[in-house]
């Protein structure tokens, strides 16, 4: 609903078979050219890109923090997934953050400065100038 303009960039949104799904609401977005795929029945390993980022945003983030309200709520997203999209290390990359916006440190040498992300929830640490 709030995608805009940027709607025309989408042409399949994969989605499990819940109730709240209707026909009315495949049948707005293919209004829009999006066609709706449905996940395979009981096939819970489908879905694991986004189940896996929605269980980690719940575990390093939202379970450890009372939210307030909605906009509390995107705020805290919002930078998690800056933090998570940027700067936080993936196994599959060994370890390396997706995006650094610095060369990594080699700890056995350097001197290594932390900086706390939603308020010292999470860490992330670099070189010392």
């Amino acid at each position: 609903m709030d995608l805009g303009d940027r709607a025309a960039d989408f042409r399949f949104l994969v989605r499990d078979r819940a109730g709240q799904f209707t026909a009315s609401f495949d049948a707005v977005l293919a209004d829009a050219g999006i066609t709706a795929v449905k996940i395979p029945p009981r096939a819970p390993r489908a879905n694991a890109y986004a189940e896996r980022f929605v269980r980690t945003t719940r575990a390093e983030a939202t379970d450890r923090m009372l939210i307030f309200n909605e906009r509390h709520l995107r705020a805290v997203l919002t930078e998690y997934a800056s933090h998570y999209n940027g700067r936080r290390p993936h196994r599959s990359r060994d370890l390396k953050p997706p995006r650094p916006d610095h060369p990594i440190a080699d700890l056995t040498t350097e001197r290594i400065k932390r900086r706390p992300v939603l308020g010292g929830l999470i860490s992330e640490y670099e070189r010392a100038a």
